[in-house]
């Protein structure tokens, strides 16, 4: 059964970081794309970045360029979204997925909240 559990939203300041992370399980992790998604309130999900877990090639969305950073660790089946010089714009429900740009599988989100 294939799982993406994902950990690391929360509330933060307008300029500050966080790093989401997503546990992939149930399939084998270095033969996927896998990539992050966003929804934010009365908009359509939308994808921010993914990353290819076998040979590292990556793609960002132009509003988040130069601000996120999308790695694999491929040992511990994970995938991270490091994301700086956050935007009130960012706020969003972040959702961990398989393949991309239409994925198969989705984590079930977690909240990240950009204060002004």
């Amino acid at each position: 059964e294939v799982q993406l559990v994902e950990s690391g939203g929360g509330l933060v300041q307008a300029g500050g970081s966080l790093r989401l992370s997503c546990a992939a399980s149930g399939f084998t992790f270095d033969e996927h794309v896998v990539g992050w998604f966003r929804q934010a309130p009365g908009k359509e999900r939308e994808g921010v970045s993914c990353i290819s877990a076998l040979d590292g090639n990556t793609y960002y969305a132009d509003s988040v360029k130069g601000r996120f950073t999308i790695s694999t660790d491929n040992a511990k089946n994970t995938v991270y979204l490091q994301m700086n010089s956050l935007e009130p714009e960012d706020t969003a429900v972040y959702y961990c997925a398989r393949h991309c740009p239409t994925p198969d599988y989705w984590g079930q989100g977690t909240q990240v909240t950009v204060s002004s």
